[in-house]
Parts: C-alpha cells; sequence; structure tokens
C-alpha cells in the first residue's frame, strides 16, 4: 500500500491505458475537476492536448515523450509488480468519486483485472465508463432512479446475498456467485433499490445512467468498510 497522491474534494477523473472514444473522453474532461494517468493512460491524454495532474504507476508503459511532457513533480513511480496500474492509482487518490476510462475496453485480461480492482477496494465510489456500460461496486443500499425497461446487470465477484425492489426478476432469496447464479441481463420496472448483506456485487449499467449511478454512489448513507 502507499499514502494517498492526488487529493480533492471533488470528482477525479482516472484515464488508464486502454484508449477509446476521444469524443467521450473530451466530455469527461470537460465536466472539469483533477485529472489523473494510470501509466499509459498519459499517452491517450497527449492525443487529445491534455497533460494529466498526475501521472501513477510502474511506467512501463508511458511513451518517453509523453512522461517527458509531464511536470517531474506531477510524475509518481510506484515500482512494485505485484498490483496494476488501476490498483496504484486507486489507492493513490483520497476524492469522494474516482470516475475511470480506459479500462473497459481493450484486452479481456486487462479488464477482468479491473473489475478485481473495484473488488478489492468495496468502500470507495468508484464508476468505470465505457463506450456502452458504466460499472461500479455496489454499497449495502443504493437506490437509482431509473426508467422501466433500463438494463441493469449485477455481477457478483463472491457469493452475495441481497433483496431487491424495481427490478423484473427480483434477486430476494438468491445466493448470487461467480461459479452460480449471476444476475446479468435483468431489467428495472422503474426505481430500482438494493440491499446487500456482504460486499462483492459489481453493477452495469447503460453509459447514459451514468449521472443517476455516480450521484446514487456519492449519497449512499452506508459503506463497506475496506479490505
Amino acid at each position: 500500500m502507499n499514502d494517498p497522491i492526488v487529493f480533492a474534494q471533488e470528482p477525479v477523473l482516472l484515464v488508464g491505458g486502454a484508449h477509446g472514444d476521444n469524443a467521450q473522453l473530451l466530455a469527461l474532461l470537460d465536466e472539469g475537476g483533477p485529472v489523473v494517468a494510470a501509466d499509459s493512460g498519459a499517452d491517450w491524454l497527449r492525443a487529445v492536448g491534455r497533460v494529466p495532474d498526475a501521472l501513477i504507476g510502474d511506467l512501463d508503459s508511458v511513451s518517453p515523450a509523453t512522461r517527458a511532457a509531464i511536470p517531474p513533480d506531477a510524475v509518481h513511480l510506484i515500482s512494485e509488480q505485484d498490483s496494476t496500474d488501476f490498483d496504484k492509482a486507486i489507492r493513490s487518490i483520497a476524492a469522494p468519486l474516482i470516475l475511470g476510462i480506459g479500462f473497459l475496453g481493450g484486452q479481456v485480461d486487462h479488464l477482468l483485472a479491473a473489475m478485481t480492482v473495484l473488488a478489492r477496494y468495496p468502500d470507495r465510489a468508484i464508476v468505470l465508463v465505457g463506450e456502452r456500460d458504466v460499472v461500479a461496486h455496489l454499497p449495502p443500499r443504493i437506490t437509482l432512479p431509473l426508467a422501466a425497461g433500463t438494463r441493469v446487470s449485477l455481477y457478483p465477484m463472491r457469493t452475495v446475498i441481497g433483496t431487491s425492489t424495481g427490478l423484473h426478476w427480483p434477486i430476494d432469496g438468491l445466493a448470487l456467485s461467480p461459479h452460480g447464479r449471476v444476475g446479468t441481463s435483468n431489467r428495472a420496472d422503474g426505481p430500482v433499490s438494493l440491499r446487500v448483506q456482504s460486499p462483492g456485487l459489481l453493477i452495469i449499467l447503460p453509459v447514459s445512467e451514468r449521472s443517476v449511478l455516480q450521484q446514487a454512489l456519492v449519497a449512499a448513507d452506508a459503506r463497506w468498510p475496506a479490505l
């Protein structure tokens, strides 16, 4: 573990190396707030004309030209190889919300590693943004003002039990597990409320519901303890 490097009272945008839609990245940048690059995420930022406020990672994939363009005091090398750059960045940011882009595309192994990191930090409000989906770790209780018909997928990273209202197929009484029953491709019949007995359940929504999800995460009245 390492002490936080970036402290913010507002959401932080964290950019990873799985480059995606430039227009989507620019739209997130337009929302303001601190911008952090996880290793080669800095190359994507540089390609759209932005220098990150901080570069964090083992720095084995960021290009020399991009690294040279970043002020030295904004470059933070974490050289250990036991964690991903996403993990290094998450534990280095103290903020009410982290929006991550550049982690859901690219290689499948990188995507799976990002999901593992979400499960590792259940106490944090983190939303990963892709071109089609947003993903977050559910707190103990959450209410989402979704329209009827909205796709709602629940994916357990460990065995979890919970209850729901507003889901077309309720999860009450079910033990969701990565090696058993999962909750993908459900849908909302209207506003959805979820209660979960233990950490480990991810929610996947259409990217159009990003603001709804991030507002609900920040407003959640309970958090899991840090693992």
